[in-house]
């Protein structure tokens, strides 16, 4: 499918405390990550890659599965995640991979020593400052910065609902575009709609690993799971091991370090 570009305006913010106390929720279960979460439309990885570049770092990397694009793309790549359990996993996946346990405000990585820095569905746990200053050290004059997001398409009706019963708090709003610090161009963003085929099984463990869940009391974590098994085997009238289509949007912006 083709991207279609948008001019992005204003976006949401979210305070430095918050973010760190929803960022640990996924400090641990790498291995359980990696099953459930969906990877990325590969057009988005060659939509955001410059021109000519041959090496790529991957920022809040998790367990790969943007890394994954960037390599079947031929670039050299390293991951950077704070996790070392999400590391782990991803060294199980992609054995060739330079791995470093940093953050986006401090990668530890040579100035000047990459094309392309990419975060996948991970720049709204950063200091958007510290992480864009971070950028402009690591990236050669002329690489990119490259910002992505997956969201569920909530203007299919039942997956509006869905989403709001899985507290799928990375829905994008009409007029978000990501807060970027100086140093870059005019952020330039594509809209990648896919799909992805999924089981209820599936829906009910993708649940289990958004922050919302993972930062839940028993009871709240109870009823959450009660609430999408009825929506899904009730209402809808799905059955358990029914292949579903999920549709899904793709954000990406791209911005050039000056």
């Amino acid at each position: 499918m083709s991207a279609r570009h948008v001019s992005p305006p204003g976006g949401p913010r979210m305070d430095t405390t918050t973010r760190r106390e929803m960022g640990r929720a996924f400090e641990r279960g790498g291995e359980h990550y990696a099953q459930v979460r969906p990877s990325y439309p590969s057009e988005s990885a060659t939509w955001c890659v410059p021109d000519g570049a041959r090496s790529a770092v991957d920022v809040g990397a998790g367990t790969g599965k943007y890394t994954a694009l960037l390599v079947e793309l031929g670039l050299d790549v390293t991951a950077v995640e704070p996790s070392a359990d999400m590391l782990a996993q991803l060294h199980a996946e992609l054995p060739g991979v330079a791995t470093v346990q940093g953050t986006a405000e401090a990668t530890g990585l040579p100035a000047e020593s990459a094309d392309l820095l990419a975060v996948a569905q991970a720049w709204h746990w950063f200091d958007p400052l510290a992480a864009s200053a971070e950028a402009v050290r690591v990236l050669r004059p002329g690489g990119t910065l490259a910002l992505i997001w997956n969201q569920l398409d909530t203007s299919v009706p039942w997956v509006h609902r869905l989403s709001r019963i899985m507290h799928a708090g990375d829905v994008i709003k009409p007029h978000f575009v990501p807060a970027v610090g100086p140093g870059f161009t005019e952020l330039e963003g594509a809209v990648i709609p896919w799909q992805d085929e999924v089981t209820p099984e599936d829906l009910l463990e993708l649940t289990k690993s958004r922050s919302y869940y993972l930062r839940a009391s028993p009871a709240t974590r109870e009823k959450v799971l009660g609430n999408l098994q009825w929506y899904l085997y009730e209402h809808l009238g799905h059955h358990p091991g029914e292949v579903l289509t999920l549709p899904y949007r793709c954000y990406a912006w791209k911005t050039t370090r000056r």
